[in-house]
């Protein structure tokens, strides 16, 4: 399943996400969303929420929002 990071182009805290990710070598795919809340259907029916970042993580059942959530979950868990 692996992982998925949904990330709209040009937002600083998917920017830290990806970095934080490509830094600890981690593979995962990169699903970009629309620019407009109301079209980010993908991310609402994973997340139940509209924002971005959101990482899955279909191997380890993980679903989280909030870049700094994020961010530690790389650091203790994937790096």
């Amino acid at each position: 399943m692996g992982i998925e990071l949904y990330a709209l182009d040009g937002c600083p805290y998917c920017e830290k996400v990806h970095d934080a990710l490509s830094e600890a070598g981690v593979d995962y795919e990169t699903q970009w969303v629309d620019a407009l809340h109301s079209d980010r259907n993908e991310v609402k029916r994973v997340s139940g929420q509209r924002g971005v970042p959101v990482l899955v993580d279909g191997d380890r059942g993980v679903t989280m929002s909030e870049s700094e959530n994020i961010l530690r979950f790389v650091d203790q868990t994937l790096a």
